[in-house]
């Protein structure tokens, strides 16, 4: 009888559970996939950015966002933006909140490292300096 018993648990293969399948594929995926915050605005983006100056220290890049254009998620490391011309933009981040802000021209924005979606909902295209600092890994 039991070795009976002993040949029956042998039969009985646990199966994995669907919260199981599911981490094994999101842990596939965050390896395989490039992730959000490595997204670069000027390689996901290059009809709105342009670099204007690139060392070891700051990309300065400058950025144009007509009325009604969107563009899609991507990242920033910390940094400042000058606005040259304002515009009414919406923001969309990656856990679905949304916000919208209007950028006054002349104004100098502290910008902390984020990851975003922009939509220029106003009338007026958007135009601003952007001086992304870089930390020592980053070249």
């Amino acid at each position: 009888m039991f070795s009976r018993a002993v040949a029956d648990l042998s039969l009985v293969r646990p199966q994995p559970t669907t919260f199981m399948k599911i981490l094994v594929l999101i842990s596939l995926l965050a390896v395989r996939c490039p992730t959000a915050h490595a997204q670069d605005p000027v390689k996901t983006s290059p009809q709105y950015y342009k670099v204007l100056l690139e060392n070891d220290q700051v990309r300065v890049l400058e950025y144009r966002l007509k009325a009604g254009e969107k563009e899609p998620l991507h990242s920033h490391p910390a940094g400042v933006v000058y606005v040259l011309s304002g515009a009414k933009l919406k923001f969309s981040y990656p856990d679905g909140r949304t916000e919208e802000r209007a950028a006054a021209t002349g104004e100098t924005i502290w910008r902390d490292p984020t990851t975003h979606a922009v939509e220029n909902i106003g009338d007026t295209e958007a135009h601003a300096i952007a001086i992304d600092l870089k930390t020592s890994g980053q070249h």
